[in-house]
Formats: C-alpha cells, structure tokens, sequence
C-alpha cells in the first residue's frame, strides 16, 4: 500500500517540478525564457588593458552561467545581452591640502571608474528591454601605481556592474 502512495507521490512531484523555462520571479514578475545570447562586448574606452572587454564578457557569461538554468546559445536567444566598455578613467578621488610651497592640492586616493554600456532584449517580453550606462569606481592610495592594483580593482569593479546589469535583466529588482 505504502508503496503506491509513494509512487503516485513521486509522480506528482515531478510533474509540478518539471518544466522547460526558466521562471525568475524575484518581484513577481516571471520572466519566461530558455536561452540566453551573450555578445561580445567592444573595448571603446580610450584607455586601459588591451583586454578589457574580453575579460568583461567571460565573467560576464561566467556569472549567467552560475547563477541561471539558461542555456547559452551563439545567436537568437530568448534574451541577448549586448553591449561595450564606454569609459576606463582615472581621477583624484579625495583632495588633501599641500605643503605651503605646493600651489595645488594634492590627493591621497586615485579612484578607478569603469563604464558600461549594455543592451538587454527579451524577445518573450519587451517590457523588459534596456540600453543603459552601469558605472562602478575603486579607490586606491596615490602612492600605488595603477599597474599595481589594476587586475583587483578592475575585478572588484566588474563584480558591482555585472551584479547590477544581472539585476536588471533577469532578476527584475
């Protein structure tokens, strides 16, 4: 007897749990889709690594492809993800006054600021499409060269923008 009832258990288990889409509905919004199409991204920045997009669009897919039961797809995804670094600056992040025979203030930190420009299309559903600027910053001390923090900063930076570019196409916040 117990038998039977676990069978028929089993079955209605895996026909509630089984499914061909993805279902995000972190708001309670679903967003239908099975595939995801993640272009590469174009360096248009005027500066930095030579690398820079590339390493952009790896973690990029990486972190899909962690956190999504999407399958990646070279082109006509449900959803495409597309888009170029647009900015790779260095600036003076906090000002500090000078000695008396400096004319100019000085400063302690360097902040590294990073800007990208991403496309989001859902073929499913366009009211969720984008195209919008994602920009993160990283200060560092002045006394550092950029070559010595660059790989960590431009990592850290990239983990904020790609959390926030995830969160507005696929997790609806």
């Amino acid at each position: 007897m117990t038998s039977k009832i676990t069978i028929k258990l089993l079955f209605v288990f895996c026909i509630l749990f089984s499914g061909c889409t993805v279902n995000y509905s972190f708001t309670g919004v679903n967003i239908d889709a099975e595939t995801i199409t993640i272009s590469n991204f174009f360096n248009d920045a005027d500066n930095g690594p030579p690398d820079l997009a590339q390493v952009f669009t790896d973690n990029l897919r990486d972190y899909y492809q962690r956190n999504t039961s999407l399958q990646f797809v070279d082109s006509n995804g449900d959803l495409l993800l597309e888009g170029s670094i647009v900015s790779y600056r260095l600036t003076p992040a906090a000002a500090t006054a000078g000695n008396t025979r400096d004319a100019f203030p000085t400063s302690d930190q360097t902040r590294l600021t990073i800007v990208v420009s991403a496309s989001f299309t859902n073929v499913n559903n366009d009211e969720f499409d984008f195209s919008k600027n994602f920009q993160a910053f990283q200060d560092f001390d002045s006394n550092l060269t950029v070559a010595d923090v660059e790989e960590d900063l431009i990592k850290e930076i990239y983990d904020q923008i790609i959390l926030n570019i995830f969160n507005e196409s696929v997790a609806n916040w």
